[in-house]
């Protein structure tokens, strides 16, 4: 037999709703990740026999999801707020995005960090800006956007505050990735292209675009971008080249809709989201470096076709996400 195996049980069956966990490695271990998403409702936890594990109201399709360390959650929970919730669900920090004069039109909230010095890192979309807030939502810093072309609700998906101080910021309307300075500057960007397919619409695996979604950088320097309905995901060097990528039908039976969230393993394996890929595919997707799939995450009972976020718990070391 093959060193490689594949395990899959499923737990429920109806119509398309199925949850399977499929698991190879080169130790014949089993992995027993769980997996913190929103959908279908609610915020859960699912564990890797996928019984949930905690769950709490949630109606919005979140674009953000974190389990802190300290045991809460910062969950993206409406179009405009940020919520810190305990594991018993009391809400111990809220944050509300309103519109900043001149502007008065809806503001919409996609990405939020809770930074190492407490304060959390928040992108309004609309106000066209990155904020910094403490515990008493009193702003500590704040840089403008460039943007191309303003939309309240697609100025921004994925942020991340990085390590050398700066901010990468997804521009889904844009289709670009930012890389801002402290002060604002755009000091490197990516546009996005449509690797030589036509456009078309929907949210499916039909529907091919530049709305990106997420990106991460990593030791190297490089930065992977998960490229929304661009269907795939690609890693580019400082210079603007692609120097890996994951298209949308390079894994064999599974097709790549919108990739969303991106968590860079201590292994350098590369877990990320696909979203609106329809009930035949995976929600979540693990591959090796040499794009091996060595683990996949569907649950199509507890969650749908709208997991936008999640984030897989259970790994050991440092997580890039």
């Amino acid at each position: 037999m093959n060193k490689h195996f594949w395990k899959c049980r499923t737990i429920a069956v109806l119509i398309a709703t199925t949850f399977c966990v499929s698991a190879v490695r080169a130790d014949d271990a089993p992995r027993n990740y769980r997996v913190l998403a929103q959908d279908k409702g609610h915020v859960a936890i699912v564990n890797a026999k996928g019984q949930i594990e905690w769950e709490a109201p949630c109606n919005y399709m979140a674009h953000e999801l974190t389990l802190l360390p300290n045991g809460n959650f910062l969950i993206n929970n409406t179009a405009s707020t940020v919520i810190e919730m305990t594991p018993d669900k009391k809400i111990v920090w809220q944050y509300e995005g309103k519109p900043v004069a001149p502007y008065t039109g809806k503001v919409e909230i996609h990405a939020c960090q809770r930074l190492a010095n407490g304060l959390t890192m928040i992108a309004e979309t609309g106000n066209k800006r990155i904020i910094e807030v403490d515990a008493q939502n009193k702003i500590v810093h704040q840089i403008p956007l460039t943007i191309d072309k303003p939309s309240s609700h697609s100025d921004t998906r994925m942020v991340r505050k990085l390590d050398n101080g700066h901010y990468l910021a997804c521009h889904e309307n844009d289709g670009v990735v930012r890389e801002y300075d402290d002060a604002g500057k755009v000091v490197w960007s990516y546009p996005l292209d449509l690797a030589g397919r036509p456009s078309s619409p929907g949210h499916g695996p039909e529907g091919h675009g530049n709305q990106v979604f997420g990106a991460v950088r990593v030791p190297s320097g490089n930065t992977l971008i998960a490229a929304g309905n661009g269907n795939r995901i690609i890693e580019v060097s400082p210079d603007g080249k692609i120097v890996w990528s994951l298209e949308h039908d390079e894994l064999p039976g599974i097709t790549l809709a919108w990739t969303t969230t991106l968590e860079v393993l201590p292994n350098g394996n590369l877990i990320f989201g696909n979203c609106h890929a329809g009930p035949t595919n995976p929600q979540l997707i693990e591959v090796t470096r040499d794009k091996k799939v060595v683990w996949t995450f569907k649950d199509f009972e507890h969650f749908g076709n709208s997991t936008a976020s999640a984030q897989v718990l259970g790994i050991e070391g440092k997580v890039i996400r």
